[in-house]
């Protein structure tokens, strides 16, 4: 969406719409999803239109997976917080539910996603609520409901993030084929964070694939056991020195050692990782499980 668009759609007061006369003009369906877009958008700020533009452009540079982790548990954070992100496919007659999850809350980050994947029961009644709502976001309590004591609920409740925001991707035919969920802190969720998701899901969800069609294509993304293998534990050490935030110079002095020899110990390091920065660098260690927090 255009900027302009963006902050004459936040300056139009819902209130002031005649929604007689938009239904006179359309299908009663699309006026009242007008006037709801309208008062969506009211609530959001100009830091919120700026940080929305930053994040829009940051999900078009993700190729990779750390990409995709350092956007998602870094910029992204900014506009929807969250302690777990739940990215799932739903490919196939019938669908094969597949799960990743994102997280720095807890060093096993993978174990979000097999519980999710593991709790059919909960998938089935997270599409059918988005199905239901005519696609739109839904909120749900991890915690409320017949999977209130399921795998997936009781690992959220462990991390204190039971406020789930869902939204999704479908096909032509209607059918659900990708849900995203944002499991947050309780009370988190309000409408703007809802409308936002709205913005950012098809921006989320090409990020998503352009990360798993390059690490399958070029073959060079590492898997979780090969990469610790690679890494030695001076590179490890490293690693955790830049993931506080330590210039090459701070690390050297630490670690009697000289800036440059810090700096093609790290440069090594960005290659192992097939990153090219730090902060992807520090990302994917996190991923990977090379770094705990």
């Amino acid at each position: 969406m255009h900027l302009d668009s963006v902050n004459s759609l936040r300056r139009l007061d819902p209130r002031a719409i005649d929604l007689p006369r938009l239904e006179a003009q359309h299908p009663p369906g699309l006026a009242r999803e007008a006037v709801d877009a309208a008062a969506d958008a009211h609530c959001l700020s100009d830091v919120d239109v700026e940080t929305l533009v930053l994040n829009l452009d940051a999900a078009l540079r993700v190729h990779q997976r750390a990409h995709f982790f350092s956007w998602t548990q870094g910029l992204l954070q900014g506009l929807l917080p969250h302690e777990v992100l739940i990215c799932a496919s739903r490919i196939g007659d019938p669908p094969v539910l597949r799960a990743e999850s994102f997280s720095i809350v807890v060093a096993q980050q993978a174990v979000f996603g097999e519980m999710f994947r593991r709790d059919a029961t909960l998938e089935r009644i997270l599409v059918k609520a988005w199905e239901e709502r005519g696609f739109r976001p839904v909120v749900a309590d991890a915690l409320d409901g017949p999977c209130a004591k399921g795998p997936f609920a009781v690992e959220l409740a462990r991390v204190r993030a039971t406020q789930i925001l869902v939204h999704g991707i479908h096909d032509a035919q209607g059918r659900t084929t990708h849900l995203y969920a944002f499991a947050c802190a309780p009370g988190t969720i309000d409408a703007r964070r809802e409308y936002l998701a709205q913005l950012l899901t098809p921006f989320l969800h090409s990020a998503w694939m352009r990360a798993e069609v390059n690490g399958r294509v070029n073959g060079k993304e590492a898997t979780p056991a090969e990469v610790p293998a690679m890494i030695t534990a001076r590179e490890r050490e490293i690693l955790g020195w830049v993931s506080r935030g330590k210039s090459n110079y701070e690390i050297g002095a630490i670690l009697d050692r000289s800036p440059l020899t810090v700096k093609n110990q790290v440069q090594r390091i960005l290659r192992k990782l097939d990153v090219v920065n730090r902060a992807q660098a520090v990302g994917k260690a996190l991923e990977l499980r090379i770094l705990k927090l």
